[in-house]
Protein backbone atom coordinates (compact mmCIF):
# COMPACT_ATOMS: atom_id res chain seq x y z
CA UNK A 1 0.00 0.00 0.00
CA UNK A 2 1.17 3.50 -0.82
CA UNK A 3 2.72 5.39 2.07
CA UNK A 4 2.42 9.13 2.61
CA UNK A 5 5.41 11.25 3.64
CA UNK A 6 4.01 14.50 5.03
CA UNK A 7 7.46 16.02 5.55
CA UNK A 8 8.51 15.45 1.91
CA UNK A 9 4.95 15.98 0.61
CA UNK A 10 5.25 12.73 -1.36
CA UNK A 11 3.23 9.55 -1.80
CA UNK A 12 5.45 6.51 -2.23
CA UNK A 13 4.13 3.76 -4.53
CA UNK A 14 5.74 0.36 -4.95
CA UNK A 15 5.77 -1.35 -8.36
CA UNK A 16 7.26 -4.83 -8.62
CA UNK A 17 8.35 -6.66 -11.78
CA UNK A 18 7.62 -10.40 -11.32
CA UNK A 19 7.95 -13.40 -13.60
CA UNK A 20 9.96 -16.56 -14.17
CA UNK A 21 13.75 -16.68 -14.10
CA UNK A 22 15.47 -14.74 -16.90
CA UNK A 23 12.20 -13.44 -18.37
CA UNK A 24 13.46 -9.84 -18.52
CA UNK A 25 12.44 -8.31 -15.19
CA UNK A 26 15.91 -6.95 -14.42
CA UNK A 27 16.27 -5.69 -17.99
CA UNK A 28 13.05 -3.67 -17.67
CA UNK A 29 14.20 -1.98 -14.47
CA UNK A 30 17.68 -1.24 -15.87
CA UNK A 31 16.23 0.28 -19.06
CA UNK A 32 13.90 2.54 -17.05
CA UNK A 33 16.69 3.62 -14.69
CA UNK A 34 18.92 4.42 -17.68
CA UNK A 35 16.29 6.68 -19.27
CA UNK A 36 15.07 8.60 -16.20
CA UNK A 37 16.94 11.92 -15.77
CA UNK A 38 19.62 11.54 -13.08
CA UNK A 39 18.27 14.38 -10.92
CA UNK A 40 14.86 12.68 -10.71
CA UNK A 41 15.98 9.21 -9.66
CA UNK A 42 17.77 7.42 -6.87
CA UNK A 43 20.70 5.05 -7.16
CA UNK A 44 20.16 1.64 -8.76
CA UNK A 45 20.69 -0.92 -5.99
CA UNK A 46 21.54 -4.50 -6.96
CA UNK A 47 21.43 -7.56 -4.72
CA UNK A 48 22.87 -10.71 -6.29
CA UNK A 49 20.98 -14.00 -5.95
CA UNK A 50 22.51 -16.81 -8.00
CA UNK A 51 21.95 -16.11 -11.70
CA UNK A 52 19.38 -13.44 -10.88
CA UNK A 53 19.46 -10.11 -9.12
CA UNK A 54 17.02 -8.02 -7.20
CA UNK A 55 17.20 -4.47 -8.52
CA UNK A 56 15.47 -1.44 -7.13
CA UNK A 57 15.45 2.34 -7.33
CA UNK A 58 13.00 5.18 -6.83
CA UNK A 59 12.17 8.20 -8.96
CA UNK A 60 9.77 11.09 -9.37
CA UNK A 61 7.95 10.79 -12.71
CA UNK A 62 7.40 14.13 -14.40
CA UNK A 63 4.01 13.36 -15.94
CA UNK A 64 1.93 11.85 -13.12
CA UNK A 65 0.65 15.09 -11.64
CA UNK A 66 -0.10 15.51 -7.93
CA UNK A 67 -2.67 14.21 -5.46
CA UNK A 68 -3.86 16.77 -2.91
CA UNK A 69 -0.57 18.66 -3.24
CA UNK A 70 1.57 15.52 -2.87
CA UNK A 71 4.06 14.39 -5.53
CA UNK A 72 4.08 10.73 -6.57
CA UNK A 73 7.35 8.83 -6.06
CA UNK A 74 7.58 5.41 -7.69
CA UNK A 75 9.75 2.67 -6.19
CA UNK A 76 10.57 0.01 -8.81
CA UNK A 77 11.71 -3.51 -7.89
CA UNK A 78 12.56 -6.64 -9.83
CA UNK A 79 12.38 -9.93 -7.95
CA UNK A 80 14.39 -13.11 -8.52
CA UNK A 81 12.21 -15.55 -10.44
CA UNK A 82 13.80 -18.86 -9.50
CA UNK A 83 11.80 -21.09 -7.13
CA UNK A 84 14.50 -21.12 -4.44
CA UNK A 85 14.08 -17.38 -3.82
CA UNK A 86 10.46 -17.47 -2.66
CA UNK A 87 11.36 -15.79 0.66
CA UNK A 88 12.91 -12.85 -1.19
CA UNK A 89 9.82 -12.50 -3.39
CA UNK A 90 7.48 -12.62 -0.40
CA UNK A 91 9.44 -9.86 1.34
CA UNK A 92 9.62 -7.60 -1.72
CA UNK A 93 5.90 -8.02 -2.48
CA UNK A 94 4.89 -6.67 0.93
CA UNK A 95 3.02 -3.39 0.48
CA UNK A 96 3.05 -3.61 -3.34
CA UNK A 97 0.75 -1.23 -5.24
CA UNK A 98 1.33 -2.39 -8.81
CA UNK A 99 2.73 -5.53 -10.43
CA UNK A 100 4.15 -6.10 -13.89
CA UNK A 101 4.13 -9.81 -14.68
CA UNK A 102 6.91 -10.29 -17.24
CA UNK A 103 6.04 -13.44 -19.20
CA UNK A 104 8.63 -15.14 -21.39
CA UNK A 105 6.95 -15.49 -24.80
CA UNK A 106 8.89 -18.62 -25.79
CA UNK A 107 6.64 -21.67 -25.98
CA UNK A 108 9.07 -23.83 -24.01
CA UNK A 109 8.87 -21.33 -21.12
CA UNK A 110 5.09 -21.44 -20.71
CA UNK A 111 5.23 -23.87 -17.76
CA UNK A 112 7.72 -21.56 -16.04
CA UNK A 113 5.31 -18.63 -16.60
CA UNK A 114 2.44 -20.63 -15.08
CA UNK A 115 4.48 -21.69 -12.03
CA UNK A 116 5.72 -18.12 -11.44
CA UNK A 117 2.20 -16.67 -11.64
CA UNK A 118 0.94 -19.33 -9.23
CA UNK A 119 3.70 -18.34 -6.78
CA UNK A 120 2.74 -14.67 -7.15
CA UNK A 121 -0.94 -15.38 -6.48
CA UNK A 122 -0.06 -17.49 -3.43
CA UNK A 123 2.09 -14.67 -2.05
CA UNK A 124 -0.66 -12.08 -2.52
CA UNK A 125 -3.25 -14.41 -1.00
CA UNK A 126 -1.05 -15.07 2.07
CA UNK A 127 -0.63 -11.31 2.51
CA UNK A 128 -4.41 -10.88 2.09
CA UNK A 129 -3.76 -8.31 -0.63
CA UNK A 130 -6.59 -7.48 -3.01
CA UNK A 131 -6.99 -4.87 -5.69
CA UNK A 132 -3.32 -4.67 -6.69
CA UNK A 133 -2.91 -3.16 -10.18
CA UNK A 134 -1.57 -5.79 -12.60
CA UNK A 135 -0.18 -5.51 -16.14
CA UNK A 136 1.00 -8.44 -18.28
CA UNK A 137 4.12 -7.85 -20.35
CA UNK A 138 4.76 -10.47 -23.05
CA UNK A 139 8.52 -10.13 -23.44
CA UNK A 140 11.05 -11.52 -25.94
CA UNK A 141 8.74 -10.99 -28.94
CA UNK A 142 11.80 -10.97 -31.23
CA UNK A 143 12.68 -14.63 -30.59
CA UNK A 144 11.64 -17.65 -32.69
CA UNK A 145 8.92 -20.11 -31.61
CA UNK A 146 6.91 -17.71 -29.47
CA UNK A 147 3.27 -18.01 -28.42
CA UNK A 148 0.76 -15.38 -29.48
CA UNK A 149 -0.19 -12.70 -26.97
CA UNK A 150 -3.74 -14.11 -26.88
CA UNK A 151 -2.43 -17.61 -26.15
CA UNK A 152 -0.22 -16.36 -23.32
CA UNK A 153 -3.03 -14.29 -21.79
CA UNK A 154 -5.53 -17.15 -21.93
CA UNK A 155 -3.09 -19.81 -20.68
CA UNK A 156 -2.24 -17.62 -17.69
CA UNK A 157 -5.87 -16.67 -17.06
CA UNK A 158 -5.00 -12.99 -17.51
CA UNK A 159 -7.15 -12.15 -20.53
CA UNK A 160 -8.94 -9.35 -18.66
CA UNK A 161 -5.90 -7.29 -17.73
CA UNK A 162 -3.84 -4.86 -19.86
CA UNK A 163 -1.12 -6.50 -21.92
CA UNK A 164 1.96 -5.05 -23.63
CA UNK A 165 4.23 -6.71 -26.19
CA UNK A 166 7.89 -6.06 -25.46
CA UNK A 167 11.49 -6.66 -26.39
CA UNK A 168 12.95 -5.31 -23.16
CA UNK A 169 16.55 -5.86 -24.26
CA UNK A 170 15.91 -3.25 -27.01
CA UNK A 171 13.77 -0.99 -24.83
CA UNK A 172 10.62 -1.85 -26.81
CA UNK A 173 7.41 -1.80 -24.75
CA UNK A 174 9.22 -1.04 -21.48
CA UNK A 175 7.90 2.48 -20.91
CA UNK A 176 4.48 1.61 -22.29
CA UNK A 177 4.28 -1.09 -19.61
CA UNK A 178 5.41 1.31 -16.88
CA UNK A 179 2.90 3.95 -17.99
CA UNK A 180 0.04 1.45 -17.91
CA UNK A 181 0.76 0.12 -14.43
CA UNK A 182 1.59 3.53 -12.92
CA UNK A 183 -1.62 5.07 -14.32
CA UNK A 184 -3.64 2.25 -12.78
CA UNK A 185 -1.94 2.74 -9.41
CA UNK A 186 -2.40 6.52 -9.48
CA UNK A 187 -6.06 6.25 -10.54
CA UNK A 188 -6.68 3.97 -7.55
CA UNK A 189 -4.87 6.43 -5.26
CA UNK A 190 -7.06 9.30 -6.48
CA UNK A 191 -10.16 7.22 -5.70
CA UNK A 192 -8.85 6.33 -2.23
CA UNK A 193 -8.06 9.96 -1.39
CA UNK A 194 -11.49 11.07 -2.62
CA UNK A 195 -13.16 8.35 -0.52
CA UNK A 196 -11.11 9.35 2.54
CA UNK A 197 -12.10 12.99 2.08
CA UNK A 198 -15.74 11.94 1.76
CA UNK A 199 -15.64 10.18 5.12
CA UNK A 200 -13.60 12.87 6.90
Amino acid sequence: MATVSYSAREIDCKIVFCGPGLSGKTTNVKVIHGEVPADNRGKLISLAAGNERTLFFDFLPLDTGMINGFKIRLHLYSVPGQAMYSDSRRLILQGVDGIVFVADSQRDRMEANIASLRDLRDNLKNQKRKGVSLVLQCNKRDLPDIASVEEISETLGLSRIPVVEAVASKGIGVFETLRKVSRMVITRLHRQFEADEGTA
